[in-house]
């Protein structure tokens, strides 16, 4: 893993939850771990992984990833087995 990556996901496990994390980083993450990300109505996304399917909105129009996401994101992966 790109030490980008490993940093993003060092700061979606940083406690407390960080509410700066850009988008585009986890969405990179995402596809570093690989998973396939489509476009579904307005803002949202699928992403395939792990044998699952999530579904995110990318925010707008500051770059940003809420607080909420960010730790719906580490409950996700952290039940998959990633770890920083």
């Amino acid at each position: 893993m790109k030490r980008k990556h490993a940093k993003t996901l060092e700061a979606i496990y940083a406690r407390p939850v960080s509410g700066n994390i850009q988008w585009r980083d986890i969405e990179a993450l995402f596809v570093e771990l690989g998973a396939t990300i489509t476009e579904r109505e307005g803002s949202r996304i699928a992403v395939v992984l792990f044998g699952q399917v999530q579904v995110y909105h990318r925010p707008h129009p500051a770059p940003d990833t809420d607080k909420g996401a960010v730790a719906s994101v580490r409950k996700w992966l952290e039940s998959n087995g990633v770890k920083p």
